[in-house]
């Protein structure tokens, strides 16, 4: 084997290495990091259940906010889990604004691309929320059959609920775990059931939480058998998550054909000035780009609209 074959080798096996440590480093640690239960971090930070409740709700951006819509708002920015304060978010708006400006000044004029960069923006910043979302709302609906199961061997042994709660809290990671941990802080603090699971609703934004809530709710005012009125729940809620499943599995052709066309106009046009920045300079002054460029925009609104419901059912 010659010198350059050796050396050929070890850059070769260096690069495997580097590669390998930078998946371990920063890919697999932080994919353990996230199952990490938030609350159990804090709790052996500060030692204080009460400031370990009122360091979630700041961070989770909690507020009681008398007007409806506002309310409403905020309780949906809650359910998406990110913890971005007023001013990362406006200095993401303004560098990501100016991107696209400088994106669409190579096709239409300052103005016109400094409107549509605007509202690219505002799209962009709004689909990430409601991607972060979704998210979470899909984590914590996988977890919650197995945390009712916890829930319902606790009460089988004699545990009360809130203690039952608290089992859950210490055994499931996150969102599920932090989430039945300020259940149960709330419960210990003195708020009635009803509106602690509210809250937890609230929170959250989980349909199925709203089966737990009257379930729970109509068993503390009526009386009856909480460890099988749960069970059964569990096994719904299994169902409805396999349904949940072979849904997405049909509608997932739709789902990649709606990402695929919406994105290719703009993977086009960034390609084309790639290869050829003067491509479209010599149609740039014309009075009918501007206006054809907002149509276009409009109709890929529409389409994607359509497409959505086409692929997003209610069951």
């Amino acid at each position: 084997m010659s010198d350059l074959s050796i050396i050929f080798a070890l850059v070769f096996l260096a690069a495997t290495f580097a590669i390998y440590g930078f998946y371990w480093v920063f890919i697999f640690n932080r994919r353990e990091q996230r199952v990490i239960n938030r609350r159990l971090e804090l709790g052996r930070q500060l030692r204080n259940p009460t400031a370990v409740l009122a360091t979630l709700r700041d961070e989770r951006g909690i507020r009681n906010v008398s007007n409806p819509s506002l309310r409403q708002l905020s309780d949906w920015l809650t359910q998406t889990g990110t913890n971005m304060t007023s001013r990362n978010f406006l200095l993401a708006f303004a560098a990501i604004g100016l991107i696209l400006t400088f994106a669409f000044g190579a096709v239409v004029g300052f103005l016109g691309a400094a409107l549509l960069a605007i509202v690219a923006t505002a799209a962009i910043l709004v689909l990430y929320l409601v991607r972060l979302r979704n998210r979470r709302i899909s984590a914590f609906g996988e977890q919650l059959p197995d945390a009712i199961d916890i829930i319902v061997r606790g009460v089988r042994v004699g545990l009360p609920f809130t203690s039952a709660v608290s089992l859950v809290a210490r055994e499931m990671p996150d969102p599920v775990g932090t989430e039945f941990g300020m259940l149960a802080d709330e419960i210990g603090f003195g708020l009635d059931l009803r509106s602690a699971l509210d809250n937890l609703y609230r929170r959250v934004g989980q349909a199925d939480l709203l089966f737990l809530t009257i379930s729970v709710g109509v068993q503390a005012q009526t009386g009856g058998n909480l460890g099988e009125i749960l069970s059964r729940l569990s096994r719904l809620m299994r169902s409805r998550a396999n349904m949940r499943l072979k849904i997405r599995a049909l509608s997932a052709e739709g789902r990649a054909s709606a990402i695929t066309l919406s994105a290719f106009p703009f993977v086009l046009l960034f390609l084309v000035n790639l290869i050829s920045p003067t491509y479209y300079g010599a149609i740039r002054s014309n009075p009918i780009v501007e206006p054809a460029i907002y149509l276009g925009v409009f109709l890929l609104i529409v389409g994607n609209l359509i497409m959505y419901r086409m692929v997003n059912f209610k069951y």
